[in-house]
């Protein structure tokens, strides 16, 4: 245990900062302070020693020196038990509790701030008090984050104004990442500034999974400091432990449902959507996605986009006294759950009930992590710039509109090549109804995705004429490629199956061949320019 008599306290965030130093006055600790932080606590009652009678120096410079200075930082640094008689005989008084969490750059920079005014919130003495307290932690506590000050006030009336050293540890720890993201991110904006970009990632609160994407792999579980709505604060309300290959299928159920406007079901399989649909209804859009395709759904991934009742998650019949009948899947996502809908789904012991909101998940850039090195872009949020019939035969694209955009972005979550065909059904109801996935060329992509919707339009048709279904069905369906089409084969391919609209980015040398193909085949086709490659 160290005993905090002596405190330095100098802060741009001015949080609890009055309540923290009342409760040091209150243990007999002496508070040195800085600038406006010794003008809040002295307006507040509270008995400050000016940083200057310490330093032996005026604060200087409009500011820029205040803590700098011999016996500041001796004061931090010497060791309580090799250097106390040296210590002794330069006249330095040990100070036992560093409160720093210094100028507000990151703040500042995101107001849009000059360049001068960047400069000038260019923290130098803070940094400098914060490493040198955390290098010495064994007799110096740092506290870098105001969240932090409740805790600490608890500990110190626990133990008699004294700290742990396990605190002191992970206080070091936690004022080591503070200053590092800082000088991080000071550097890249200056980088900013020049054609010579950096890009510096920190990420922390490492978990150990189970294992990687196999089981001869280690796998962890990192979170990106300072961003909130992180999937890693998701919460886990009931189920067994989450694996890698479980977050990696989360990640693209949530971006599956993410930008749907209505109620918005997603079944992920192998991070690609194997099932989903819109519908003014949660519980219809959970049965036309289910049956987008209901083999694949078996030990699915799940997403939501609205809080779940009772009457969407009865579907799955985990409780059907028939366990053939039970619906399996590994995880369900949502923002919500009724307690009637969490206690049904907590009937399947095994289940994973995930609780987070896809619409917090709208990414500003993608990384790839390649050997010693890394690939970045933005984000893939845009969706089309135009609708253009570019056929002879022609489409009310505004009646479209909501359809396609349906279609693409159901597209844009699948692996390339990739072609799903989406339909409306009972008025409202969109639906993937097949779609071919992360194939070599475009062809074999279209072909997988006919083969699908053919597979499940058999699975719900009843009646007599299943080739008049098929031709009602595909003719209503609209076929989307997130890339151009470099020859007509894919037309004539859709053509076969009764396709009667394609929707593409557009781009080719071959658009006149592939156009001439759709005029010939009575094929409308709309350019949205656009391509939405995910490899």
């Amino acid at each position: 245990m160290v005993k905090i008599k002596r405190a330095l306290l100098s802060v741009s965030d001015k949080t609890g900062i009055v309540e923290l130093a009342k409760a040091l006055i209150d243990m007999s600790c002496e508070i040195i302070s800085t600038g406006g932080t010794k003008k809040v606590l002295e307006a507040a009652g509270i008995k400050v020693t000016e940083i200057s009678k310490v330093t032996g120096n005026p604060e200087a410079f409009g500011g820029r020196m205040k803590t700098i200075s011999f016996n500041i930082e001796s004061a931090l640094l010497y060791d309580r038990e090799k250097d106390a008689v040296e210590a002794s005989k330069l006249g330095i008084e040990a100070i036992d509790l560093v409160v720093c969490n210094l100028y507000p750059f990151s703040e500042v920079k995101k107001t849009g701030a000059d360049f001068g005014a960047l400069i000038e919130n260019i923290d130098i003495g803070g940094p400098t008090m914060v490493r040198a307290s955390a290098k010495n932690f064994k007799y110096v506590a740092t506290i870098t984050d105001v969240n932090d000050y409740a805790d600490i006030v608890s500990e110190l009336k626990e133990n008699k104004g004294a700290l742990s050293y396990e605190t002191r540890f992970s206080l070091m720890r936690k004022a080591f990442n503070h200053t590092a993201d800082y000088d991080a991110l000071i550097a890249t904006t200056m980088d900013e500034q020049t054609e010579e970009k950096s890009l510096r990632l920190h990420f922390n609160g490492g978990k150990k999974l189970r294992y990687g994407e196999n089981s001869h792999q280690e796998g962890y579980f990192y979170r990106e400091t300072g961003k909130a709505d992180s999937l890693y604060d998701m919460k886990v309300l009931h189920g067994k432990e989450i694996s890698y290959n479980n977050l990696n299928d989360i990640q693209g159920a949530i971006d599956s449902v993410k930008d749907l406007d209505r109620f918005g079901v997603g079944v992920i399989k192998h991070s690609n959507p194997c099932g989903l649909a819109e519908a003014d209804d949660q519980l219809t859009a959970l049965k036309h996605s289910w049956a987008g395709d209901p083999i694949s759904a078996f030990g699915s991934i799940i997403a939501f986009n609205k809080p779940l009742e009772l009457k969407t998650v009865e579907f799955f019949e985990l409780n059907n006294e028939d366990k053939s009948k039970r619906k399996f899947v590994e995880v369900i996502v949502a923002p919500g759950y009724s307690d009637e809908a969490l206690k049904y789904l907590e009937f399947h012991k095994n289940l994973r009930i995930v609780e987070f909101d896809p619409a917090l998940c709208q990414r500003e850039i993608d990384m790839k992590y390649l050997h010693n090195s890394i690939l970045v872009q933005d984000a893939d949020n845009l969706l089309y710039e135009k609708m253009e019939v570019v056929t002879k035969k022609q489409i009310d694209v505004k009646l479209k509109k909501t359809l396609i955009e349906f279609g693409l972005k159901a597209m844009r979550q699948v692996k390339s090549n990739s072609i799903v065909l989406v339909r409306e059904v009972e008025g409202r109801v969109f639906q993937l109804l097949g779609m071919g996935a992360g194939q070599p060329n475009r062809i074999i992509s279209t072909r997988l995705a006919i083969e699908k919707a053919t597979e499940n339009l058999t699975m719900e048709f009843e009646g007599e004429d299943i080739i008049s279904y098929f031709n009602q069905e595909f003719g209503k369906a609209i076929l989307v490629s997130d890339a151009f089409f470099p020859f007509p084969d894919n037309v004539v391919t859709a053509s076969q199956a009764g396709i009667k609209t394609i929707v593409q980015p557009g781009g080719s040398m071959r658009d006149k061949k592939v156009i001439r193909a759709c005029n010939d085949l009575d094929i409308a086709m709309v350019f949205t320019g656009i391509r939405h490659f995910k490899h």
